[in-house]
């Protein structure tokens, strides 16, 4: 008998005796070796469970990485043994957002699993704990993406949780040589300077638009000295962001946002009017993660300073208050009885 951790209501979170199901034809079962703590999974414990199964329970956990262990014989393309992660995006159970299976157990079902989709293979001799940063990896990379930046551009990212961090990595990858990072927290400004950020700022400290004039130059927007930042990326969701942004943003700048707002926010449109300005947002990671797993071994040694916090799987609990804490970065569980 195994566990898994499921939302029994607001705050209410357990790691309950579990029995994963027996694979079908199209499934397979992943022994789950590491599996990160997303900001999601701590929103759905605040919000007592998302869709919540029958028993009234919401089990949680989606970045997941482990080798597979039974096999459906109508799935093709890996075998028994393999390593491997999953896109619970392109599940249909969609792992650990609402659906019957949560990554958090130690055995885990991808029902109707299909590789280079809901199954990707990689490498026999990655670390499982770098294999399972892919998840929040390709969000970073897909928020990257829809900021549509190229060397020689001048970005911000707000927010140096995981997300953030993965995005600094992603574009100084890419050539960004001058990319401001902003968060409140002494402990993710030092890790976004480590993987090469220009400047790692606490905006509560400075006065932001002056600085990004020093570090970026400025451009004019009629009568107003606006910044010469090309790109801003929003991975924190503060709500003066948004209207900050447009106060300060250069003629045809863009913005995206990747940060969950749960609550209306203002904009003066009548100012972003002028700049002909545009905001898109990115969710999830439509194509980004093959291209992340082709990553994953040379950037290995960055990616693993991404990790803060390392627990066992009977300790996620814990794990999940240290998470909460501004002062962690990724929080890694593992279930091999290894954490730290």
């Amino acid at each position: 008998m195994g566990h898994v951790l499921n939302i029994h209501g607001v705050n209410d979170v357990r790691l309950d005796p579990y029995e994963a199901p027996k694979p079908g034809a199209r499934d397979v079962l992943v022994k789950v070796r590491a599996c990160g703590i997303c900001g999601s999974d701590l929103s759905y414990i605040k919000l007592g469970g998302i869709h919540r199964k029958p028993d009234g329970v919401t089990p949680i956990g989606h970045e997941a990485a482990g080798e597979i262990v039974q096999l459906g014989e109508q799935v093709q393309g890996v075998s028994l043994g393999q390593h491997v992660v999953i896109n619970p995006m392109m599940t249909p159970s969609y792992i650990g957002s609402g659906g019957p299976e949560g990554a958090f157990t130690e055995n885990l079902l991808v029902r109707d699993a299909r590789v280079g989709d809901s199954l990707l293979p990689i490498p026999a001799d990655l670390p499982f704990e770098i294999g399972a940063l892919t998840e929040p990896l390709a969000v970073a990379l897909h928020g990257v993406n829809r900021a549509q930046v190229k060397a020689g551009d001048k970005v911000v990212v707000f927010g140096c949780g995981p997300i953030g961090l993965g995005m600094v990595l992603w574009l100084v990858d890419r050539g960004i040589r001058d990319v401001v990072a902003l968060d409140l927290a002494p402990e993710r400004l030092a890790r976004a300077k480590a993987l090469g950020a220009r400047e790692a700022l606490d905006p509560t400290k400075i006065d932001l638009p002056a600085r990004l004039r020093e570090l970026h130059g400025s451009a004019r927007v009629f009568s107003r000295e606006a910044v010469g930042t090309d790109a801003f990326i929003d991975a924190a969701g503060a709500p003066s962001i948004l209207s900050d942004v447009v106060r300060m943003a250069k003629y045809q700048s863009r913005m995206v946002v990747t940060a969950a707002y749960m609550k209306p926010v203002q904009l003066d449109l009548g100012a972003m009017l002028t700049t002909e300005m545009s905001i898109t947002t990115a969710v999830g990671y439509p194509t980004e993660m093959p291209e992340v797993i082709a990553a994953l071994p040379r950037l290995r040694d960055q990616l693993a300073t991404l990790i803060s916090h390392r627990y066992a799987f009977g300790d996620v609990i814990e794990a999940l208050g240290v998470a909460a804490t501004p002062a962690s970065a990724k929080v890694m569980i593992h279930f091999d009885g290894a954490g730290s």
